[in-house]
């Protein structure tokens, strides 16, 4: 499914939300919704089912935290959670990667390359609303789009 297909279907009461207009957030649940078939096609086999929990439950966390780090009335606070949606990004990308041999190599790429997409946007969002620079030690993310 495309993102626009997707966003097209998202209720109003989310759309009108001005959290909406945070890219992260709105890519955050675009990933969810996709990883449900992933997640279903995981707990299909034994050796995956607690993988597949991981998985939906990281996902889930990272629109979570930006929506609730979102409300915080101080950046430092806002920051507080974008670091732990970041976190909760980072962890998705360590699942996804675990599932490839279920779900494949294609689902696999396109699902690191959006998480990639997630977890660079949070990576300005941090350090604009704490005000001060996230010490990264050489890290450089690439995605297949670039």
């Amino acid at each position: 499914m495309k993102f626009s297909e997707w966003a097209e279907n998202v209720p109003d009461e989310i759309v009108n939300d001005s959290l909406w207009r945070v890219e992260a957030y709105r890519l955050a649940l675009f990933i969810t919704d996709l990883s449900w078939k992933d997640v279903s096609r995981l707990r299909r086999d034994e050796r995956t089912v607690s993988l597949a929990d991981q998985l939906y439950r990281s996902l889930g966390s990272i629109s979570a935290n930006l929506a609730e780090g979102y409300s915080r009335g101080t950046g430092r606070d806002r920051a507080r959670f974008y670091e732990y949606s970041l976190g909760s990004a980072r962890e998705s990308r360590d699942w996804y990667y675990k599932a490839r041999h279920v779900l494949g190599e294609d689902v696999t790429r396109t699902r690191l390359d959006l998480i990639v997409k997630i977890i660079r946007l949070l990576l300005k969002m941090v350090p604009d609303q704490r005000g001060e620079k996230i010490k990264e030690i050489g890290s450089i993310y690439r995605s297949e789009s670039q």
